[in-house]
């Protein structure tokens, strides 16, 4: 069974509190039980974490090497900030998907930029939670 780290960054604890207009009344745990289950119906393990410290995730992404066939992240506010996550996604050798609820190239300007981006095989922005199913569809597809 191949496994998938899913890395939730900064705020995404906050789902369904945080700006419902924009990323909607869903929960983080919402977004996990969406995950579990897609899955299952794609034979995936999925091992799904969020923190809002940049460190961690750094750390995370780091251990990841050797332990899982591909990654799904939402580095939230450090897409667009954190040079320490870009690099620590460069030594990965597995596939990277990127997903965002909300589509970040058509909100404020200075979230256009991803420091994730590059080094990502796909994309997947402003489909709401199911961007995340999406994004495991895509890792299974490339597995």
């Amino acid at each position: 069974m191949k496994r998938v780290l899913v890395l939730n960054g900064p705020n995404l604890n906050m789902l369904g509190l945080r700006e419902p207009d924009i990323y909607g009344h869903e929960t983080l745990d919402d977004v996990k039980g969406l995950c579990l289950e897609a899955a299952e119906k794609l034979g995936l393990a999925i091992d799904f974490r969020q923190s809002n410290h940049e460190g961690e995730l750094v750390t995370w992404i780091q251990d990841a090497r050797g332990v899982y066939d591909g990654l799904l992240i939402n580095a939230a506010a450090y897409t667009h900030t954190s040079l320490a996550l870009h690099d620590a996604l460069k030594i990965l050798d597995i596939p990277i998907i990127e997903v965002h609820i909300s589509d970040p190239k058509k909100r404020e300007e200075f979230r256009h930029f991803s420091y994730v981006e590059p080094l990502a095989v796909h994309v997947i922005a402003g489909q709401g939670p199911k961007g995340y199913v999406q994004g495991l569809e895509k890792l299974c597809e490339l597995l």
